[in-house]
């Protein structure tokens, strides 16, 4: 997994590529983390690149979602691949956060 973090607007945009798994969820849990330490609350999660998510990755989702809301921010999540998609149709997840078809509709709202 690779994410690469750009700062746009009033938004913190991580673009995940690869895997999110349980070899490798730790270090996305501890970027996330570092951010709403250094004050972040606006996240974007641009998942164009990613191609796999575990239940590990999920509950790291769910855990930035929780700590945007009660930061009084936004968690949102962009250009995800049909079968990302698709986990998150069947897991309920969503339902949970706002799914943009694009980095700009993700930024606007």
């Amino acid at each position: 997994m690779e994410i690469v973090k750009e700062k746009i607007n009033n938004f913190q945009v991580l673009k995940i590529e690869g895997r999110l798994d349980t070899s490798n969820f730790n270090t996305f849990e501890k970027e996330i983390s570092q951010l709403f330490e250094s004050g972040e609350k606006n996240l974007v999660f641009e998942c164009s690149g990613l191609n796999y998510i575990s239940s590990s990755g999920l509950r790291v989702f769910l855990t930035a979602q929780k700590k945007s809301i009660s930061a009084g921010g936004k968690l949102h999540l962009c250009c995800m691949q049909p079968v990302i998609r698709e986990i998150f149709d069947i897991s309920g997840f969503s339902t949970i956060f706002k799914i943009f078809d694009t980095l700009e509709k993700a930024l606007e709202n």
